[in-house]
């Protein structure tokens, strides 16, 4: 099978998200020095100036360049500036660095990288899926030749749900079974500086 340029770029969002929730931990991990709910705030500061490079500054260059395709920097539609347009763009970006933010406040309040990740990227897409068929439904949508492919589409958007679940699940497990590694571990120290009492005769 041909890769194709859009499916270029969706591995590479894959690899961009993918990476985004375990080195934003890291940054906040390290701005506040070992805690990261002490350097949450600072890092969305930063992801805000990466927004604002990779957003605002790279887009204005293209455009101003006349090397995006074509496209203007303008809002207007025969004239008159475009409201509904920018507004539901600006909802887009809105929407976006909200996620951001909501991905910064679980790693403040305890949240782990190895659960908030996958949680996000397996209710993210189902959410995605609803807006989409509602505003944008494939043509003949209701033809009975498409069933087949609505039930692959449905058991995608289930073994989406199902993830969300199995993982939110293990996190319960995992995390007691790890709380008895720390305990074994600590328990021979313990013992080991315990002073030893005479035994009585």
């Amino acid at each position: 099978m041909k890769l194709e340029i859009w499916q270029a770029f969706v591995l590479g969002t894959i690899l961009s998200w993918g990476m985004y929730v375990p080195v934003l931990h890291e940054g906040q991990r390290r701005l506040g020095d070992g805690k990261p709910s002490a350097g949450s705030v600072r890092a969305f500061l930063c992801v805000g100036l990466a927004y604002f490079i990779t957003a605002v500054v790279i887009p204005v260059i293209l455009l101003l360049a006349n090397m995006a395709g074509g496209e203007k920097l303008d809002f207007s539609r025969n004239g008159v500036f475009d409201t509904p347009a920018f507004s539901f763009a600006l909802f887009g970006g809105i929407a976006g660095a909200a996620g951001a933010l909501g991905i910064i406040l679980a790693i403040k309040n305890g949240g782990n990288p190895l659960y908030i990740a996958p949680l996000v990227f397996a209710g993210a897409p189902i959410v995605n899926a609803v807006i989409s068929l509602r505003w944008h439904p494939p043509e003949g949508a209701s033809d009975p030749k498409m069933l087949p492919g609505w039930i692959m589409f449905g058991a995608g958007i289930l073994l989406a749900a199902i993830g969300a679940g199995l993982v939110l699940y293990s996190k319960g497990y995992i995390d007691q079974k790890s709380r008895e590694a720390k305990m074994k571990r600590a328990t021979p120290a313990v013992a080991q500086a315990s002073p030893t009492l005479p035994q009585s005769r």
